[in-house]
């Protein structure tokens, strides 16, 4: 945390929020301190931060505020990968409510995905897309839009991202589908360069069970089904390193989900490669036995993994080879998942669980909090670019009050991303946004 400035030089505060539990040392304190929380206030004017303080330290008057005994104060998230499904399914997802599931769910900043009806290949879905996030949510969550990479994301032609760039996205991706060409990749990725973007790459051979859904293992053996070994990501990669290390270039690896790939990235970086990469929630949380009664509830590319991979994820992530977490949030309708596993699409609802299931892995002592605001907060948003709350002066005032032992039943009636698939479905998970500021104004 920065050291406090002087509020009274601000002549209007417009926001204090009281008594807040804050989980993090303030930098005024004794180097090295690792406090368990110190209550602060938070001082809003003009949608900035002015100072964060210990509690009561300041006489100061505001116009608005709040009372936040009992609360915890975190910044606001950013998820690098989502998928809000309009234009085209929104039957599924819509932008209205993933970016309300967003809110909800402690999220400011939103990178949605290509993969639309239409794809997100041109200039124009790109304006809608953000034209629609005005129209529904014209005080945020923030919606930045992350271009294809090739035309119809068929892995043939690039797009013309000069003008996807110019229509506001600030990443390309061919997502889950990725670019079998190497040739086209590293083209790709030069342009990229050109326009100051980053490529971010689904890992996965496409020649070695796309999509199954499922590990490759003993589950999979068990239950008879078609699964993907983990070399499948690990090989992709490897080479997408392989090409940063070689072009001199930044890439950004999606949504690792095993140790193998973790030993490709740690010894990029020991290189000096410029690779950053995220993993998801479900894959700290869950292993690959959630699917052990052929649930299509936890279906999801890449596969969930044995729990070996989940522990050395969570090593990776604590120690910074995994720089990011993102929700990869994939709403599916109802109809879609309850089918033969096979015939289910792939994909887990993760907006509205995120920030309860990781923060877990803090209270129990898996996940430092350093990695855990690192990771939802400082790397994602300076990797791509995005506004970012450290409670500095002058950073924006997106922040939120989050009730850490509220208990909540994962399920219809408290989930508000429009599609459910989730595989915590009637579970009780701790941990729930109580209020949502975004530029000091309340969202939630």
């Amino acid at each position: 945390m920065p050291e406090n400035n002087k509020p009274q030089q601000v002549k209007k505060i417009d926001l204090a929020v009281r008594s807040a539990l804050w989980p993090g040392p303030l930098k005024s304190q004794a180097k090295g301190a690792k406090p368990k929380g110190r209550l602060v206030d938070v001082l809003v004017a003009k949608g900035r931060i002015v100072a964060l303080v210990p509690a009561g330290s300041l006489d100061v008057h505001a116009a608005h505020e709040i009372d936040a005994r009992g609360l915890m104060l975190l910044p606001s998230l950013t998820d690098a990968h989502a998928h809000l499904r309009e234009p085209g399914q929104e039957y599924k997802e819509d932008i209205a409510s993933g970016l309300s599931a967003a809110a909800h769910g402690g999220f400011s900043n939103i990178m949605c995905m290509a993969n639309t009806r239409p794809v997100n290949d041109s200039a124009s879905v790109t304006e809608f897309m953000l034209e629609q996030a005005r129209r529904s949510w014209p005080g945020g969550p923030r919606l930045f839009p992350i271009g294809a990479l090739t035309k119809g994301l068929k892995g043939q032609e690039l797009a013309s991202m000069a003008d996807l760039k110019d229509a506001g996205c600030v990443a390309f991706s061919n997502d889950g589908r990725p670019v079998e060409s190497t040739e086209l990749m590293r083209r790709g990725m030069e342009y990229c360069q050109d326009l100051g973007r980053i490529v971010i790459d689904h890992c996965e051979d496409p020649f070695l069970a796309p999509a199954a859904g499922v590990n490759e293992g003993e589950v999979s053996s068990r239950l008879g089904l078609s699964g993907q070994p983990d070399i499948a990501e690990a090989i992709q990669a490897a080479r997408d390193v392989l090409l940063a290390e070689y072009l001199g270039l930044p890439v950004h690896l999606a949504h690792i989900s095993c140790e193998k790939s973790v030993a490709v990235i740690r010894a990029a970086k020991a290189r000096g490669v410029d690779v950053t990469a995220e993993t998801c929630p479900h894959y700290l949380t869950l292993t690959e036995d959630e699917v052990a009664g052929y649930s299509a509830l936890a279906k999801v590319s890449p596969p969930l993994r044995p729990r070996a991979d989940v522990e050395a994820l969570l090593e990776a992530l604590a120690d910074g080879t995994i720089d990011m977490l993102a929700t990869d949030h994939a709403p599916h309708a109802a109809h879609e998942k309850e089918v033969e596993f096979d015939a289910a699409p792939c994909g887990i609802s993760g907006l509205d669980t995120a920030l309860a299931t990781t923060w877990e892995l803090v209270r129990t002592g898996k996940l430092p909090f350093d990695a855990f605001l690192r990771a939802w907060t400082t790397a994602p948003c300076k990797r791509f670019g995005l506004p970012v709350n450290t409670f500095a002066p002058g950073d924006p005032a997106d922040f939120l009050l989050f009730d850490q032992d509220a208990a909540w039943t994962v399920g219809p009636e408290t989930m508000h991303s429009k599609s459910k698939n989730t595989p915590l479905l009637g579970r009780t998970l701790r941990g729930r946004v109580a209020a949502h500021f975004l530029a000091g104004k309340s969202i939630v």
